[in-house]
């Protein structure tokens, strides 16, 4: 159950939503062949040591970063890590409902026909339309919430577990569905080419830090709920293991999204690889409209984007429950109501962002792009920093060792050497990196 839970928690919107665009603005195969090795020597160490750090403070992420620093008699500021990775956790959600709100949006349009032989130009004024309907944004952003607390209210085994048990396999279910009709109906050769043979090239020094980003940010790290689910896993599970299969599945989603998206771009030549974020909702549907039993996939395909947005969205919200339900005496039910009614709240923000609030900027950011801007680029790097430093540098190393089984073992050894000396560098650069670009673009 933990390792679906996590991989829930991996996989979703930047998965397949913005790998593929991504992928396609960078160049295709060297991009993804650079990603797979940030994946190893960035995200899984950091996953290992988040979910350690969960599952030896047996709480939620503040609670257990608060027992871990008394326990080793540390300053307090390293409970910051917990606190981040909550407070990260409901902003993400917040913005994350309102555009899992387009993917549900678009299920009952692709069943009607609405992109029946559709071209770019009406598929754009349909995208632009949704996002000018406040109530709309709103009804389907509220459907989403409700979605999510349900899930959570009904407990870690009962509400968690059976939401993850059905919806991961599903979502593997309906990505084959997908793979099976690009490789019918799409131009697979191309995308495999496309994604998997190497032009070194197209690669650039800033592609290989958004490759660098998006390892650390499609595994769910620094956003608490990684180490919500670690409190969780049996004592006697290897922490190693598990996270490998984990960051396995997340990158074997990726990819098989991919594979289902490119054969149909590349089927089509008025669509562009490198759309950019409106790759989903503007370009794929006119794909879909104007293929054979395309619409019908359309509409598989927007549940699956669902899907793997809920389950994701259902971790997000977990570690603020946990705090309450310990700190503050709240049963599970009203935590989550209480949560989930400040998640939805801040979201209306990102919706008005959209339309009567698209003018109103701060710092040059519109509500939407200042609260992407405040938890990717600064809240999830700077709690996957601490995390990579507490553990690598700061909390006793036989904790450590004696969690992960580290006696006489060269992964270990390994393991420790990559947190210590590869983690904060990289990591430091992504944040500060980050910073620059979004500055530079500001003024």
């Amino acid at each position: 159950m933990f390792i679906m839970a996590a991989t829930g928690s991996a996989v979703g919107l930047g998965n397949i939503w913005k790998f593929p665009y991504i992928t396609g603005e960078n160049g295709g195969g060297a991009f993804v062949l650079v990603y797979l090795v940030c994946i190893l020597l960035l995200g899984i160490p950091v996953m290992v040591a988040e979910v350690m750090l969960g599952r030896r403070g047996r709480q939620s992420p503040v609670n257990a970063m608060r027992e871990l620093t008394r326990e080793a008699g540390l300053h307090g500021f390293w409970n910051s890590i917990g606190w981040l990775g909550v407070v990260a956790g409901l902003l993400i959600l917040s913005y994350y409902s309102v555009i899992a709100g387009w993917a549900l949006a678009y299920i009952p349009e692709m069943g009607k026909g609405t992109f029946q032989g559709a071209g770019v130009v009406e598929s754009q004024a349909f995208f632009d339309a949704l996002l000018a309907d406040k109530s709309r944004l709103l009804a389907w952003q509220s459907l989403f919430m409700v979605l999510t607390v349900g899930v959570v209210a009904c407990g870690v085994v009962k509400g968690l577990g059976v939401a993850v048990r059905i919806l991961m396999p599903l979502l593997f279910v309906l990505l084959l569905a997908m793979l099976v009709f690009a490789y019918r109906e799409g131009d697979f050769a191309a995308a495999a080419t496309f994604l998997f043979r190497p032009d070194f090239g197209a690669l650039t020094g800033r592609s290989v830090l958004e490759a660098l980003g998006h390892s650390f940010f499609t595994l769910s790290l620094g956003m608490g709920s990684i180490m919500a689910y670690g409190a969780y896993m049996p004592a006697d599970a290897s922490i190693g293991k598990t996270v490998l299969v984990v960051a396995l599945l997340d990158t074997l989603v990726a990819l098989m999204a991919g594979m289902a998206i490119f054969p149909i771009v590349f089927a089509n030549p008025s669509i562009n690889p490198a759309a950019g974020p409106e790759l989903l909702f503007v370009s794929l549907p006119v794909a879909f409209g104007a293929m054979p039993g395309g619409l019908l996939v359309g509409m598989l395909f927007f549940i699956l984007v669902t899907i793997a947005a809920w389950s994701s969205a259902i971790s997000l919200i977990e570690p603020g429950v946990a705090w309450l339900i310990e700190q503050r005496g709240f049963n599970r039910f009203s935590a989550n109501i209480l949560l989930g009614l400040m998640a939805w709240a801040l979201g209306l923000g990102t919706i008005l962002s959209f339309n009567d609030w698209s003018g109103v900027t701060f710092g040059g950011f519109t509500f939407f792009a200042a609260m992407d801007f405040l938890t990717s680029r600064i809240m999830l790097p700077l709690t996957g920093l601490f995390i990579a430093i507490f553990v690598g540098w700061v909390m006793p190393r036989m904790t450590a060792k004696s969690e992960l089984n580290g006696d006489n073992s060269k992964m270990y050894g390994l393991w420790l050497w990559v947190l210590r000396y590869i983690c904060p560098p990289a990591i430091g650069v992504v944040l500060l990196v980050g910073l620059y670009d979004t500055f530079a673009a500001a003024n």
